[in-house]
């Protein structure tokens, strides 16, 4: 039967009519879910929201061929390093991952983990969770479960794998394409590093509207390295090897929300309010890839710190190797020592200045697991209330990447110019903003009509990763 992705509201917003080989889907006016669904035609729905679909049916698979790949290759070291035991994990991880990717293709039920890790718990639950709000009791499967679901599913699904075999339980099946990323980009980094060392020579002497500009072109260079993003890629290269400076202002134009002036407001006002002695001005980083993106990052951060905007950073990263090229602390722990023992002058005094901050404290990295569930961030209060505790001790929270606009958002089909505050759902630890460049088809906080328009103009707008935004939502009121 030919597959077809459609958005749902909620499951219990929906009824869905069976009529002859085509579905009827009546649906309430109110935002929509992403579900894959593996059912006779439907055209129009097929046409309209295919994104979801084809990730699940193309690129996925394409992800678990490269991932199977990856481990076969490194089967010689895996016996060099622990003998017949290292071929036997190899074998059995391979196993497990084949099997993985035929569930997927032939829309099997989505099984519960088996693995003991500090997670399983909340997966399953999640699972019975997505059980509950289908009818007839027909269990969740990769083509009739939310796409934000099944895609988290998938990394966990690998992660498993590993675990299940120890030998190659530490192997990080993503590190050959992030290492690569981080090697092809390093021009474009080495710019980045020169300009930061131009702007600490020159930052006691620069006005306040100067160290604005500073910071915006910062921001929006922060901004444009999300489309550093190898699970977009599905693994193949996607470096930066332009000067990241010199192509901000042709890239303004595609710009589709720039709040960057409240986010700077927000900075100052922090840094010229009085406070206590001993209270910082903290800013966290909720990361997405390593690489070139990440390398913005830090420059960002080290900018904050260094103009006094910032006294504490603390970067918040995967705990498992995820989404391909999302970062882990084994990642963040490797490109400083990379900066450190860079051949160039400038990086290398990077390097250092950014161990130095994290031996000082004033910066830190911390790997909560609920960072890789399937959870939309408006379960974070009830679900990881310790961390959403932790958020609220930041004066602004920076989201990278579209993984995060997702959770943010509830991967749901808002109307365009449904405001961004509204669609957080309550999720509100502290002012905070996003930073994506556009890869997925969820976007709110548009002018009315300009999603219309953007669509009569280019219909791959928003998964193409040519636009992005940059947007805020402030202080709570009242």
């Amino acid at each position: 039967m030919k597959r077809f992705a459609v958005r749902l509201a909620e499951r219990n917003l929906l009824k869905c009519l069976f009529s002859g080989n085509c579905w009827s889907l009546r649906r309430i006016p109110e935002s929509r879910r992403t579900i894959v669904y593996l059912h006779g035609r439907g055209r129009a729905w097929e046409q309209e929201l295919s994104f979801a679909y084809l990730t699940v049916k193309d690129r996925l698979p394409k992800i678990l061929t490269k991932v199977i790949d990856t481990i076969h290759r490194y089967k010689n070291k895996f016996f060099e390093e622990h003998g017949e035991e290292g071929l036997e994990a190899e074998k059995k991880a391979i196993s497990l991952l084949s099997k993985l990717k035929n569930e997927l293709q032939t829309d099997k039920p989505i099984l519960a983990l088996t693995d003991g890790l500090v997670d399983m718990d909340m997966w399953n639950q999640y699972l019975e969770r997505q059980q509950s709000l289908l009818d007839d009791n027909v269990p969740p499967s990769w083509f009739k479960s939310p796409w934000l679901y099944v895609e988290c599913y998938m990394y966990r699904r690998i992660q498993e794998a590993r675990c299940l075999n120890p030998p190659v339980s530490d192997f990080d099946v993503f590190e050959e394409g992030k290492t690569q990323s981080f090697f092809e980009s390093q021009q474009a980094s080495l710019i980045l590093c020169t300009y930061l060392q131009g702007l600490h020579k020159d930052l006691t002497d620069l006005s306040e509207e100067q160290l604005r500009e500073h910071f915006i072109k910062l921001l929006q260079v922060c901004l444009w390295g999300n489309r550093c993003d190898l699970s977009i890629s599905a693994g193949q290269e996607n470096s930066q090897k332009s000067s990241p400076i010199d192509s901000l202002e042709s890239l303004k134009p595609f710009i589709l929300v720039d709040e960057s002036t409240k986010i700077w407001t927000t900075l100052l006002n922090n840094k010229l309010t009085r406070r206590p002695a001993g209270s910082s001005r903290r800013v966290d980083f909720v990361l997405d890839n390593a690489g070139f993106e990440l390398i913005t990052d830090l420059v960002l951060a080290d900018f904050l710190v260094a103009s006094g905007l910032a006294t504490d950073i603390h970067f918040h990263g995967k705990y498992m190797p995820w989404f391909v090229s999302d970062t882990t602390k084994k990642d963040f722990e490797w490109t400083l020592r990379q900066m450190l023992s860079a051949s160039h002058l400038w990086m290398s005094v990077c390097g250092a200045r950014w161990q130095g901050y994290l031996k000082e404290g004033i910066w830190s990295y911390q790997d909560h697991p609920f960072w890789t569930l399937p959870h939309e961030f408006c379960d974070m209060a009830a679900d990881a209330p310790e961390l959403y505790a932790e958020l609220q001790r930041a004066d602004l929270i920076v989201f990278k990447g579209d993984l995060n606009y997702r959770k943010l958002t509830g991967d749901r089909k808002w109307d365009y110019d449904v405001p961004f505050e509204t669609a957080l759902r309550g999720f509100h630890p502290a002012p905070l903003c996003s930073l994506r460049t556009l890869k997925a088809d969820v976007q709110v906080g548009l002018q009315a009509g300009q999603g219309e328009n953007l669509t009569a103009a280019d219909t791959d707008w928003m998964t193409s990763g040519k636009y992005a935004i940059i947007q805020f939502c402030g202080p709570h009121r009242g």
